[in-house]
């Protein structure tokens, strides 16, 4: 398996009036294509600001990120967001779908940007939505949902422009238990279809889905191992 991402000693530092706000100290880490990574940490581990930047949402201080082969540790912000969305796609625990388009509209949002023709990308988008069961939603506006389904509407759209990332952001932050599940197991089936998986979760039953996990405390890897039930449960 090839590297997605290579991070070497990123730092983050955020200036809060004449204080220094460190945030990340000399994170490094390699993730590889098809894996499946939690990573995890309380408030105020860096958590966020490592997947902002991941995301190519932020860029570090100091260090150096190479997302699939680009050095993007230093790009103006017009670049990054060409990176995003070819790159990564995001899945976000408030779903952030536009209120005003249908499911089928929302999904075809990163191929509009990607410059795809419209036949090409509401047919691409139509047979993702029905890989994430909504076959039958195409033509629904996200109030007219349950929040499972939104999440899956989010989902497509971040599997639609076939990124090198799905990056999920406490995914199943607002749903119950069982739609939770059901989501997870989504995830689960996109991961062994081949993709690469990273969730940034608090949660240790959603970290568990992951084959690794990274834990984060004061800015640093406090832990990083593999996550052996997982494993064993894959080859059952």
């Amino acid at each position: 398996m090839d590297k997605v991402i290579e991070i070497h000693e990123i730092v983050k530092n955020y200036q809060v009036g004449s204080v220094i706000v460190r945030a990340l100290r000399s994170v490094s880490l390699e993730i590889k294509r098809n894996e499946y990574v939690a990573i995890m940490g309380p408030s105020g581990s860096g958590k966020s600001t490592l997947m902002n930047i991941l995301g190519c949402l932020d860029t570090p201080t100091k260090g150096q990120y190479i997302l699939n082969g680009t050095d993007v540790s230093k790009m103006e912000d017009d670049r990054l967001a060409e990176i995003r969305n070819k790159e990564i796609g995001f899945i976000f625990q408030t779903f952030n779908l536009l209120p005003r388009y249908t499911a089928l509209e929302n999904v075809t949002l990163p191929l509009i940007y990607a410059g795809v023709p419209r036949h090409e990308r509401e047919e691409h988008a139509s047979k993702t939505l029905d890989l994430v069961g909504l076959a039958d939603r195409m033509t629904h506006k996200p109030n007219e949902l349950s929040g499972g389904q939104r999440q899956r509407v989010a989902i497509a759209r971040a599997m639609v422009n076939n990124p090198s990332i799905i990056l999920a952001d406490e995914p199943t932050g607002n749903l119950d238990s069982k739609t939770s599940n059901d989501i997870m197991g989504l995830l689960d089936k996109i991961h062994e279809d081949g993709n690469t998986v990273i969730v940034v979760t608090h949660e240790e039953d959603i970290a568990r889905h992951a084959h690794r996990i990274i834990k984060l405390m004061d800015g640093e890897v406090s832990a990083d191992y593999v996550n052996e039930n997982r494993i064993e449960a894959r080859k059952k």
